[in-house]
């Protein structure tokens, strides 16, 4: 398995949104038996929600867990310090809905948003918790791209004997190249084709079951956001992890910052997203 992380850093602004992140992410740090830094950040506008109060009612629960941790305070835009805040090149950011006033989300965007163009570390976005883990989807772009959040995947995975599903989604034909005509003529029996879907799929697949972890593939015909949408509904997944993509002049497949967005603001699920960029 091919992964850094080995921390994770929980964010609150102190609105009641983002508790279940903290929850979520301390029973996680448990499990994983990782450290945890919580990082409570005081905006300009949540004066009556004191960040500081929430972190303390946060406290039994993360001592009961019996990991080290430690909190830190800081003022600001949380956009803003969380990007600078994370040092730590083993991080995994844990959030979740910052509880922003609906005008504001509607002239600025949700936060998430932001997070995922700028934080290049992974980002599991938490709008609701779901635990035990026990089923994980992962959405494989097919190019390679989705390699780094598979390993994340599969060292979850493997600490919680969950199993993990494959999911690619074969658009409808727009471009004309041979490559992308075959993909879509044999997306049925894709896993047997040469193609470089089908090899990374088969790569996946004998990886985990390697490490004696209950895989499969799930392949799906259409348009990308609506059938994973659909997939998530009809297995009720408690994970699911995508990539996303350091830019956006890139083929569009799962690794898309907006797809990826799309998928975390709806699913109302755990979204674990890994940044790719051009170095990796």
């Amino acid at each position: 398995m091919i992964t850094n992380t080995n921390h994770l850093i929980l964010v609150t602004n102190g609105q009641q949104e983002t508790r279940p992140a903290l929850e979520y992410g301390i029973w996680l740090a448990q499990m994983l038996k990782f450290p945890v830094t919580i990082l409570g950040v005081s905006e300009s506008d949540n004066k009556h929600h004191p960040v500081a109060a929430l972190v303390e009612e946060m406290l039994p629960f993360i001592r009961s867990a019996e990991i080290p941790f430690q909190v830190e305070y800081h003022s600001g835009q949380a956009e803003d310090l969380v990007n600078r805040f994370v040092q730590h090149a083993g991080a995994m950011v844990v959030l979740g809905p910052l509880g922003r006033p609906p005008l504001r989300r509607f002239f600025m965007g949700r936060s998430i948003r932001f997070f995922m163009e700028d934080l290049i570390v992974p980002i599991l976005y938490v709008p609701k918790s779901r635990m035990p883990i026990r089923k994980i989807l992962v959405c494989m772009g097919g190019l390679g791209y989705a390699i780094k959040v598979f390993h994340e995947a599969l060292a979850i995975a493997v600490s919680l004997n969950a199993s993990l599903t494959f999911l690619h989604v074969v658009e409808p034909v727009t471009l004309d190249y041979p490559l992308a005509h075959e993909v879509e003529d044999h997306w049925h029996e894709l896993l047997s084709t040469h193609t470089p879907q089908g090899k990374i799929l088969r790569q996946v697949l004998n990886e985990s079951q390697e490490l004696e972890i209950q895989a499969d593939v799930r392949l799906r015909h259409g348009h990308i956001v609506p059938e994973i949408l659909e997939e998530i509904k009809l297995k009720n997944y408690d994970l699911v992890c995508m990539g996303s993509m350091y830019s956006s002049h890139s083929l569009r497949h799962f690794t898309l910052p907006n797809i990826t967005a799309e998928i975390a603001e709806t699913a109302g699920c755990p979204i674990l997203t890994v940044r790719t960029g051009s170095d990796d």
